[in-house]
């Protein structure tokens, strides 16, 4: 049987998604108390890996297990041995040709963003900061750039094992509330950092580092090395994967604003 499964976290508890041999990575976590329920070994396969203090509302997982339990039991009993930081929101049976990965038709992130002089206290670890003011228009202009299918090795990590660079981004949108900026992105999958290199860039536009073609500029050039540093990880949520609806999975909640930031 093939349990898919909805999970929540807050990464700044976590060295990230994948298993490590020190045991501190979400999927160790995880398994180990889906194990207790299902009484014996767990493999879990998430649709997006998440690195160490990136958080997650809407994460997607399946595992395969001989025992039949209630969904129940895969909610509120798993619930029940995970430290506080993970939650399970959601199970249900899935086709076993269902991957949480494979079959994922795109993914959705957002950053948050404390653009104020003063950095963050009651929201350090959930946000992002940066202390200068920030012109959204610029960064609107240069972000155009990205969206379509490109080469992303300018925004790649050097430890990405993606066979491929190239990534279709269908959304890169940006949004101010008060002293918080929003930027949403979706696209077929994401490279190794990709997300925190994108933002780091667009915040040297929108400080007036660099003019809004400059964007254009790296994504043609390729060369992760003109491109900014890697921004925080803080500020970076996994909002929301899409399936194809023949799966029937639950639908994918829009996350709204205060959700992430007050």
């Amino acid at each position: 049987m093939r349990i898919a499964l909805g999970v929540e976290y807050d990464g700044n508890s976590f060295c990230g998604w994948q298993t490590q041999a020190a045991g501190c990575a979400v999927q160790d976590r995880l398994e180990a108390a889906l194990a207790q329920i299902a009484g014996s070994p767990v493999a879990t396969i998430c649709a997006g890996r998440t690195d160490a203090g990136v958080h997650a509302l809407a994460q997607v997982v399946h595992f395969d297990c001989t025992a039949e339990r209630p969904e129940s039991a895969w909610v509120r009993g798993v619930n029940a041995l995970l430290p506080p930081a993970i939650a399970i929101t959601w199970a249900q049976p899935v086709a076993d040709t269902f991957s949480a990965r494979f079959s994922a038709t795109a993914r959705h992130y957002r950053y948050v963003l404390l653009n104020h002089p003063v950095r963050p206290a009651a929201d350090h670890g959930r946000v992002g900061w940066f202390h200068a003011p920030l012109d959204l228009e610029r960064m609107r202009a240069a972000a155009v750039c990205l969206l379509g299918e490109h080469d992303f090795s300018a925004f790649r990590s050097a430890e990405c094992q993606a066979k491929s660079p190239v990534r279709t981004l269908t959304q890169l949108e940006l949004n101010r509330r008060g002293p918080y900026v929003t930027i949403d992105l979706c696209a077929n999958g994401f490279l190794h950092h990709m997300v925190r290199n994108v933002v780091g860039s667009l915040i040297y536009v929108g400080s007036g580092r660099q003019e809004a073609a400059w964007m254009c500029e790296l994504l043609d050039g390729r060369d992760r090395k003109r491109a900014a540093p890697t921004f925080d990880a803080a500020g970076l949520y996994l909002t929301g994967v899409d399936y194809d609806a023949a799966w029937n999975l639950p639908q994918r909640e829009r996350v709204e604003f205060p959700r992430l930031a007050c």
